[in-house]
């Protein structure tokens, strides 16, 4: 679900008119092909497994263990129906959060203020819930292992540092851009696993990254003919002195 985020953020994007629905423009056509090259580059990766190119190590013993008790838990329709309306609304709100970041940025061009300010509405919030979900007090206790290492880094390079570049990002180009980066998460997901995990490389993730790589670099490209119109003038689109454009410019 959260592969469409990129899809939602454009249709977003035109419902607010944050983009011109000029079908003739270069830069139109090129976020309208990345947009659907993202979702189906996303899908594949995700339905389509085909024929193994990279085998995975043998599983150990705990492994196997781990995934009979997972498949034997299993998990009603009803369960699976709101989950996924859950997830649904998740997206959607985030798309619809890199729109409403994008005004705050015009009104109040300040990146780090904004965070803040984000990060203590979210702790006001979370922090309720949380103790609410949680009632054992022995699970709030923090030792000095690999928990509180990955407690740490989790959250100063996950959500804090994360969204700061995400609203640098959306100040300078737009909620398109940033949302374009999502479906990634998939082939670094899948490469990852192959290299630290052990786990096996299918056709169908190669061909998924392969079209990320195109609805990418055609986003990508969108993007500076955008800003090379904006810097030069529709009028004189040869205008800049070497004909180049920077794509983060403030």
């Amino acid at each position: 679900m959260s592969n469409l985020t990129p899809a939602f953020t454009f249709i977003f994007a035109l419902i607010f008119r944050m983009n011109n629905m000029d079908i003739r423009s270069k830069t139109i056509q090129s976020k309208i092909t990345g947009t659907i090259l993202s979702v189906s580059g996303a899908l594949i990766a995700v339905l389509y497994k085909g024929p193994i190119i990279v085998f995975s190590a043998p599983s150990s013993p705990s492994q196997s263990q781990s995934l009979s008790f997972q498949h034997s838990l299993g998990t009603s329709n009803t369960n699976w129906i709101l989950g996924g309306l859950l997830l649904v609304s998740e997206n959607l709100l985030n798309s619809f959060w890199y729109i409403l970041q994008t005004q705050i940025m015009n009104i109040y061009p300040n990146e780090q203020t904004v965070s803040l300010i984000y990060f203590l509405c979210k702790t006001r919030i979370s922090l309720p819930i949380c103790f609410l979900a949680e009632t054992k007090w022995s699970a709030w206790t923090l030792r000095p292992d690999i928990e509180l290492v990955t407690i740490v880094l989790s959250g100063v390079f996950g959500p804090s540092f994360n969204t700061l570049v995400h609203t640098w990002g959306v100040h300078l180009k737009g909620p398109l851009y940033i949302a374009i980066f999502k479906p990634f998460s998939i082939a670094i997901a899948a490469a990852f696993g192959v290299i630290f995990l052990g786990d096996a490389l299918f056709l169908g993730s190669v061909v998924g990254a392969t079209i990320l790589l195109l609805e990418f670099y055609t986003v990508i490209w969108g993007k500076a003919q955008e800003g090379h119109v904006m810097y030069c003038g529709p009028e004189n689109m040869e205008g800049s002195p070497d004909g180049k454009t920077p794509l983060l410019q403030s």
